[in-house]
């Protein structure tokens, strides 16, 4: 009897361990589902991620938004007020320009006036880092933000920082977002995006090139299309959902954890330097007040101040003497695809940042030209360029057998700047590890944000005088409320002139110009207008965001999914207006909504964004040389990671 008690006993007490265990898991279960929920709606929320680096911090920016048919201007905000000097007010000076001296010509460099043609690429995605460190740093970044809020709200609670800065957070928005991110260690969605005007519907293509004077790039619209590889050929008005300005902040905010580059396969010094460089920029300290940098032009003025400031005193890059010219070592520096060239011809002149010891170097550049390739190896009437891809695929396995620096990173610390349109193609395979500083730098063509850098699209007339004609007339003497004039590349232009085309006075809507006495021409009406309308052509990019920053013209960027240049850097929001394709119709009423108050401080900020897109013939600080191998040198440094 004792015995068959102690037996059931036994019995029982396993099962009372087994329920338990059972209500433990069934506990378990429901908790880390309850968690996981929370994680993946923060981290891959349906809306914005309101959240930035300390090297890049959101500033308030206009938007309008469309209810029961009114528009309304709204400012989404999150970070800092800026306290210092850098009123919202005004500041003119009278124009300069600066007449250049003339630049010696060799036969390494070419004069280009004819250019042409374009690409495609896929989009291609980093991994994600260990969310437990995701939440940390996102923490701490929105606390160590140093986001310039020009149009701070009235609802705002300051939480002094470090360095005595004040720490602006909206109430509705920013303590929602760090609530959030305490709670479920994750990025929660808290504000609705800023900066782009979005009212009703139609669609887009950006390239450009302007009257007669400007005629010196692309073929015409029939001539170059009929003679795209077949990809280009098979482009239609797509019907996925616009990557906004506000959508790209996010991307690129997300970037700072998402994208690592390939591991190196050894150590090597170039790997300490970068980490400790990464460390001292995110260390900033605090920039009261700088005569050359204007702080609400810029993500975050400190760390782009430091990042600068290392770079001039630490980068180091190597040139591969491999090549043959004219692909490789023969620059162009005339015609819209002038950037690659100038960048080129002044890197090799460059004596500070060159080494001629490829050991020293924490960065290596790769020297070819994407328009002298087109122009050498592309076969008329092919619609191929395969033959382009593996002409720059011999050439990289031929440094890498060469030179060990390709394989220990795969790629990695090396980087190439291409103007042409095909770039994008061209290296999106076999050059996909490089950091590619490219002008087209379409998202949905496989930009890729914490690598790849926006290259600004410069139209060169005249290479000994690349200042010519700078400035513009004040904003109280601009009559034109907005401007555009070019050939109808694309599906975007033919809509806008068909929309907007002698229709409106205020709206100086024209195709190609054709000077004429007594009437003013395409420099002249860029310096008269307040706003300068920059749509895509074949392509997004356009080399007309640049010329209406040279003419200190407010720019209206119609493309949608196109990154504007040094985006890493510069607070986009703060100098241009960004409207949808689809919203042309409504372009007039959404200039029109925009106070003149916010125009001024636009404008401002145009005028001050003007020295980063100047060439130079001899390189100056911050001008446009710089801030291209700056944006290239900061996206390798923001890519270093702690060994684990």
């Amino acid at each position: 009897m004792g015995h068959e008690l102690k037996s059931w006993f036994q019995l029982d007490a396993r099962k009372l361990i087994w329920l338990i265990c059972a209500f433990m898991v069934i506990i378990t279960f429901q908790y880390l589902e309850l968690s996981s929920e929370n994680v993946l709606s923060a981290v891959v929320p349906s809306g914005k991620i309101s959240v930035e680096g300390q090297s890049s911090f959101l500033a308030s920016a206009p938007s309008l938004t469309e209810s029961d048919g009114t528009i309304r201007y709204v400012t989404h905000s999150i970070g800092l007020e800026y306290n210092g000097t850098y009123a919202g007010s005004e500041t003119v000076h009278g124009n300069e320009v600066s007449e250049e001296r003339d630049m010696d010509s060799n036969d390494d460099v070419i004069s280009e006036t004819d250019v042409d043609l374009h690409k495609s690429s896929t989009f291609e995605e980093g991994s994600e880092s260990p969310k437990e460190s995701l939440t940390k740093e996102l923490v701490d970044l929105i606390k160590n933000s140093t986001v310039y809020d020009a149009e701070s709200s009235k609802n705002k609670t300051t939480a002094e920082v470090e360095g005595g800065l004040s720490l602006e957070l909206s109430k509705e928005n920013n303590m929602a977002t760090l609530d959030s991110l305490n709670q479920t260690g994750a990025v929660n969605e808290a504000t609705n995006g800023f900066g782009t005007y979005e009212v009703n519907d139609k669609d887009q293509n950006s390239d450009s090139i302007l009257d007669d004077d400007n005629n010196s790039g692309r073929k015409s619209s029939s001539e170059e299309f009929e003679d795209y590889p077949e990809s280009y050929n098979n482009k239609t008005v797509t019907k996925e959902a616009p990557t906004t300005i506000a959508d790209m902040n996010n991307l690129f905010y997300w970037s700072r954890f998402s994208y690592h580059s390939t591991t190196p396969r050894w150590a090597s010094a170039a790997d300490k330097v970068l980490l400790n460089v990464r460390s001292q920029i995110e260390k900033a300290p605090i920039l009261e007040i700088d005569q050359q940098l204007y702080a609400p032009l810029y993500r975050n003025v400190s760390m782009f101040k430091r990042s600068y400031e290392l770079m001039e005193s630490t980068l180091k890059v190597y040139i591969y003497k491999e090549g043959k010219k004219p692909v490789f070592h023969k620059p162009v520096l005339k015609g819209i695809y002038a950037s690659e060239g100038w960048f080129m011809k002044q890197l090799q002149a460059n004596r500070n940042f060159v080494t001629k010891k490829p050991r020293e170097a924490q960065l290596f550049y790769l020297p070819f030209s994407s328009r002298m390739l087109e122009e050498t190896l592309y076969v008329p009437d092919s619609h191929s360029i395969q033959n382009l891809v593996e002409y720059l695929k011999n050439y990289v396995d031929t440094i890498a057998a060469k030179y060990p620096y390709w394989n220990r990173t795969q790629g990695a610390d090396h980087f190439m700047v291409a103007c042409h349109d095909w770039a994008t193609s061209e290296t999106k395979e076999y050059m996909a590890n490089c950091i590619r500083a490219l002008c087209n730098s379409d998202i949905r063509e496989g930009y890729i944000f914490g690598k790849d850098v926006s290259l600004p699209e410069t139209t060169i007339r005249n290479p000994q005088r690349p200042l010519r004609d700078l400035g513009g007339e004040p904003p109280s003497k601009r009559s034109i409320l907005a401007f555009f004039a070019g050939g109808m590349h694309g599906y975007l232009r033919p809509i806008l002139l068909q929309q907007w085309g002698n229709k409106d006075p205020d709206m100086k809507i024209f195709g190609t110009m054709h000077n004429g006495k007594g009437k003013l021409n395409y420099a002249q009406h860029m310096k008269r207008s307040k706003y300068c309308i920059c749509p895509r052509g074949y392509e997004v990019n356009s080399p007309r965001v640049v010329e209406a920053i040279f003419y200190e013209c407010v720019p209206v960027i119609i493309s949608d999914n196109f990154v504007p240049p040094f985006f890493e850097v510069l607070n986009w929001d703060s100098l241009a207006v960004f409207v949808l394709e689809k919203d042309i119709a409504n372009l007039k009423k959404i200039l029109l909504s925009i106070p003149d108050e916010r125009y001024r401080q636009m404008q401002l900020s145009v005028k001050k964004a003007q020295q980063h897109f100047l060439w130079h013939p001899r390189p100056v600080k911050y001008d446009i040389f710089h801030m291209i191998l700056h944006s290239v040198w900061y996206n390798r440094v923001l890519q270093m990671k702690k060994p684990r």
